[in-house]
C-alpha cells in the first residue's frame, strides 16, 4: 500500500473538538488558514485553483482514537440509535481519513510559507493535518434527482436547526467574532444524549466561550444563553 503523504494544515478558528460544526458549510463564518510544507509551497501546486469557488480537502482525523467498532451512534438519531461505520461520517474509522467541502476566499503570496489558501465553512480542528486538494466541480460532485429516481440521504433529513442565541450583558466583541460564536454554539454543539441545562465551554478563535441551552417556555422551545467570553 502507498504511503499517504502530509501536504500541510489547516489552522481554523476551532482551537479543540468540542463545537467544532458536525458537517462543513453549515458556519459559513467559520475560517481556516491551509499551509503546505516545504515541499509543495511552489505556486504550480495550485496554478489555477483560483478559478474555482469550492474545494475538497482529503484530511486526517488526528484527534480520534484509534479503537474502532463496527456500529457507531449519530448525533442525527439523538445518539441513542446504532447504525454502521460506514453508514456515518464518525471520526472514528478504520482509517482516520475525512472529507470536506469549503469556500475559497482568496490566495495569499508569502516570502517564507508560499501560497496560504484562506477557506471558510471549515468543520476542521486547528492543526488538522491535510492529504489531499481536489477542486469542487458541479455537474460531477452535485447529485440532482433525475426522472423516476431520487436521491436519499437515509436517516439525515433536512438541515440542522438553528437554536436562537442570547448574549449576556457586558460582553464586549468585535462583530464578526461575536457572529462566529453565534453561528457555532447556535447549532447546540452538545453530545446528542445531553439534554439538560448544564454549563459548556468551548474555545473559539482564542475565545473561552461558556454556554448553556435552557428552556425558554418548557414546552420544547430552547435557546443557547453565552454566560462568559474570555480570552485565556
Amino acid at each position: 500500500m502507498t504511503n499517504l503523504l502530509e501536504i500541510g494544515w489547516v489552522e481554523t478558528c476551532y482551537d479543540e473538538k468540542f463545537g467544532v460544526p458536525r458537517q462543513p458549510g453549515v458556519v459559513g463564518s467559520a475560517w481556516g488558514k491551509i499551509t503546505f510544507h516545504s515541499d509543495y509551497q511552489s505556486a504550480d501546486f495550485i496554478r489555477g485553483l483560483e478559478g474555482f469557488s469550492h474545494l475538497w480537502l482529503v484530511f486526517v482525523f488526528h484527534q480520534s482514537a484509534d479503537s474502532v467498532k463496527a456500529t457507531v451512534r449519530p448525533p442525527r438519531l439523538g445518539g441513542n440509535e446504532k447504525v454502521g461505520v460506514f453508514a456515518s461520517r464518525s471520526p472514528f474509522r478504520p482509517n482516520p481519513i475525512g472529507l470536506s467541502l469549503v469556500k475559497l476566499e482568496g490566495i495569499e503570496t508569502t516570502a517564507n510559507d508560499g501560497c496560504i489558501l484562506h477557506v471558510s465553512g471549515v468543520d476542521l480542528v486547528s492543526g488538522t493535518p491535510l492529504l489531499d486538494i481536489k477542486p469542487y466541480i458541479p455537474y460531477c460532485d452535485s447529485v440532482s434527482s433525475e426522472a423516476g429516481e431520487r436521491v436519499k440521504s437515509g436517516y439525515v433529513t433536512g438541515s440542522p436547526e438553528n437554536l436562537p442565541v442570547e448574549w449576556a450583558d457586558g460582553i464586549e466583541l468585535d462583530l464578526d467574532l461575536k457572529q462566529l460564536i453565534s453561528d457555532t454554539v447556535s447549532l447546540d454543539p452538545r453530545p446528542a444524549y445531553h439534554n439538560d441545562e448544564r454549563e459548556y465551554g468551548c474555545l473559539i478563535a482564542g475565545v473561552n466561550v461558556r454556554w448553556q441551552v435552557v428552556s425558554r417556555d418548557g414546552e420544547g422551545t430552547y435557546v443557547v444563553k453565552i454566560l462568559s467570553c474570555a480570552r485565556p
